[in-house]
C-alpha cells in the first residue's frame, strides 16, 4: 500500500521489451538512506512495481504487457522523470490516502490554470473511470494524492499546491499529456458492495438499498 505522498523523483534510464512479453524498466535514483531491496514494492508514477535488481543509485522492475498498455510507463523514454514512493510500513503516518498502485486507467490533461498560488489541472477520462470519481474525494494522479475539486460527466479538476507542484513530475505536465489515474480505493469497494451481483448500477434504487440494510 501507498499514500500518494511522493518521496523522490527518479529518472528512466532504459525501457526494454522482454523476449517473452512485457517490458523491463530501469530507474536511476538519488542515493537513498535505505537502498532499494530486491522484492520490495515501489510506486513508479503511481504504478506498483516489484524491484528485480538494485544498487544504491538504480533499480529495475518488470512490467506486464497489461501494465505497459494501460499506463503511461509503456511510453517512457530515457530521461523521463517519474514520481517514486516506497511502500507504506505499519505505523507510518498516513498523510495522503490509501493508494494500491493499481491503475484504473489513463486521463488526459485538457487544461492547466491558476487559482492564486495554486495550479488547477483539468483531466478528461472515460465514462467508466469517471463513474468512480467522487467530488471532494481522493484520486491519485501519476501517483500524487489529490482532492477532486470539480466533477463533470467527462472530466474533473484538481488543485495542486506549489510545494506538490515543484516536488513532483506534475510540474512537467503539458496539455495533451496522459496521467495514470487511480480512484479512491474505499469508494470503489463501497460502490461495488452496494450493487448486487445480478444487477447493474442503473437498476439500483433507494428502495432496494433500504431493503438491503442501507440507511438512505
Amino acid at each position: 500500500m501507498f499514500t500518494g505522498l511522493i518521496t523522490d523523483i527518479g529518472c528512466v534510464n532504459s525501457l526494454q521489451t522482454r523476449s517473452r512479453g512485457g517490458m523491463r524498466l530501469t530507474i536511476r535514483i538519488n542515493t537513498w538512506q535505505e537502498p532499494p531491496q530486491i522484492g520490495e514494492s515501489i510506486a513508479v508514477q503511481g504504478v506498483c512495481l516489484t524491484v528485480n535488481t538494485a544498487t544504491r543509485n538504480s533499480f529495475d522492475c518488470d512490467m506486464l504487457q497489461e501494465t505497459a498498455t494501460r499506463t503511461n510507463l509503456g511510453r517512457s523514454r530515457p530521461g523521463t522523470e517519474v514520481n517514486l514512493e516506497r511502500a507504506l510500513r505499519a505505523g507510518d503516518r498516513l498523510g495522503g490516502h490509501l493508494v494500491s498502485g493499481h491503475i484504473d486507467g489513463l486521463g488526459v490533461c485538457s487544461a492547466i490554470d491558476r487559482a492564486g498560488a495554486d495550479y488547477v489541472l483539468t483531466i478528461r477520462a472515460g465514462a467508466d473511470l469517471i463513474a468512480d470519481v467522487v467530488a471532494k474525494g481522493s484520486i491519485a494522479c501519476d501517483g500524487v494524492s489529490l482532492t477532486v475539486a470539480r466533477l463533470e460527466t467527462d472530466r474533473f479538476s484538481v488543485h495542486v499546491i506549489p510545494h506538490t507542484w515543484q516536488a513532483t513530475t506534475l510540474r512537467k505536465l503539458r496539455v495533451g499529456d496522459t496521467l495514470n489515474l487511480e480512484t479512491d480505493l474505499i469508494g470503489k469497494h463501497a460502490a461495488r458492495r452496494s450493487v448486487p451481483q445480478n444487477q447493474t448500477a442503473s437498476s439500483v434504487t433507494l428502495g432496494k438499498l433500504r431493503q438491503s440494510g442501507f440507511d438512505v
